[in-house]
């Protein structure tokens, strides 16, 4: 198969304009983190956080130091924007990004993962070429065009976002209904929309227009006969779901990354009015051992993209039940989960036994999540075990008791409560027994 359309140049207006919202997007979402109160009920008002199995070291960044971070990536974005020293405030987000990304998971959201991917292409694609200070101040050498792969990249990624989305969808709890009509039955006090929140036609035409929206935006994008239709029907959608469901920047990732569709000239008149396009000259055909290396990394990158969304099935049950693979697979806005949770800690030596409830330990949001996350549950497990170590017990055990509703099913236990948590090691790879199967599951 060839790949030297990739290689072809064209207009670098619309990466630059991509690049100066993205990076503004980017700022916003360091700054408004502070101002909003999230970093200081996620990083700093928290005894600890449920970093990703492995990124223990991460805790150092947790108490008020993580404001720093926090404004360092909005420095950093703007940077981004400006196309200021590019590589270096890229690098810098990336690097800031990846520590706050693996330091917590209690407000995970698949948009965190997108902008980590998203900042990994930010480094390798030449997006401050054009309209940029480093052009202005010398620093790069001014280009009206770019290699197609580095506006390829970010479609070719999306398309395979949108995708996944839509594939998660076809399960049960959404094409029933039950998965939207929970979210909305918490909306009813929306102006409009709350007097229809349990309405099934509603209720229907959001599961139903989910999938289709998600299956052929981008088709429908990249077809340019139907692409205004389908950039009018993206701002509705995604802006319904910003107001409604409130996800944060998601939304505004995705229109943003519509100008890489458009023709760049309608692009260049759109967001540099008073500029001209020169002949789309600038960057050469690559070495052969350039373009190479880097067919081969973009081959690593977008395999892995195909591959993690597909590790669920190895594990057995529901992912939306035992999380097991459910993040890194674009699983989004899909279950709704409420857990009710215990330890019991027993000393072997004297058979003591103590009863802990997180609830009364942790802050609401973590002990929300933590009971309905085995992972989170196992990395508690650890903490007692720790924890009682430093009191002097040498081998405590530790027991979980746990039930757990699944969009609005009755309770059922999801840890077994026979395992010493304490003991069990955590695998990447391999289901873990000691997490429960629900019998009213697919």
């Amino acid at each position: 198969m060839s790949f030297n359309f990739l290689y072809r140049n064209t207009d670098a207006a619309p990466l630059a304009a991509f690049r100066i919202l993205m990076g503004l997007l980017m700022a916003a979402e360091g700054f408004g983190a502070i101002i909003t109160g999230w970093v200081g009920d996620n990083f700093v008002n928290v005894p600890f956080t449920f970093n990703f199995i492995g990124f223990e070291f991460l805790q150092i960044i947790i108490g008020p130091q993580a404001y720093l971070i926090y404004v360092l990536l909005g420095i950093a974005g703007i940077g981004i924007s400006l196309g200021y020293r590019y590589r270096l405030m890229t690098s810098l987000y990336l690097v800031l990004w990846a520590a706050v990304y693996f330091a917590q998971k209690t407000s995970y959201n698949n948009h965190y993962y997108l902008l980590l991917l998203f900042c990994m292409l930010f480094l390798i694609a030449p997006m401050n070429v054009y309209r940029s200070l480093d052009v202005k101040q010398g620093r790069v050498k001014e280009s009206q065009s770019v290699p197609y792969w580095s506006i390829w990249i970010f479609k070719a990624s999306l398309a395979i976002v949108y995708f996944y989305a839509a594939c998660a969808k076809l399960y049960p709890d959404w094409l029933s209904g039950k998965a939207v009509g929970t979210f909305l039955s918490g909306k009813c006090d929306y102006p409009i929309l709350g007097a229809y929140c349990h309405s099934d036609w509603l209720i229907m035409l959001i599961s139903y227009g989910g999938i289709l929206f998600d299956f052929f935006v981008i088709p429908a994008l990249w077809y340019k006969p139907t692409r205004k239709c389908a950039f009018v029907v993206s701002i509705f959608f995604h802006l319904f779901n910003s107001v409604v469901f409130q996800i944060g920047i998601f939304p505004y990732m995705m229109l943003i990354t519509t100008i890489l569709y458009f023709e760049p000239a309608a692009m260049r008149k759109l967001f540099f009015r008073n500029s001209l396009a020169n002949a789309i000259t600038g960057y050469r055909y690559p070495a052969p051992f350039r373009k190479k290396s880097l067919q081969a990394g973009l081959a690593v990158y977008f395999s892995l993209m195909v591959l993690l969304p597909l590790r669920h099935f190895l594990y057995p049950g529901s992912p939306h039940w035992s999380e097991e693979a459910h993040r890194l697979s674009w699983h989004m806005m899909l279950r709704s989960k409420y857990g009710i949770i215990q330890y019991r800690v027993v000393d072997p030596q004297s058979g003591n036994t103590e009863i802990i409830e997180p609830g009364g330990r942790l802050p609401d949001k973590m002990a929300q999540s933590l009971a309905t996350r085995p992972d989170q549950i196992w990395q508690y497990a650890q903490h007692i075990k720790a924890e009682y170590q430093e009191k002097g017990i040498a081998n405590p055990e530790v027991y979980v008791i746990s039930s757990v509703s699944l969009n609005h099913r009755p309770y059922r236990p999801l840890i077994d409560p026979n395992a010493n948590l304490a003991a069990e090691p955590w695998n990447h790879i391999k289901p873990h027994k000691w997490i429960l199967n629900n019998p009213d599951l697919w």
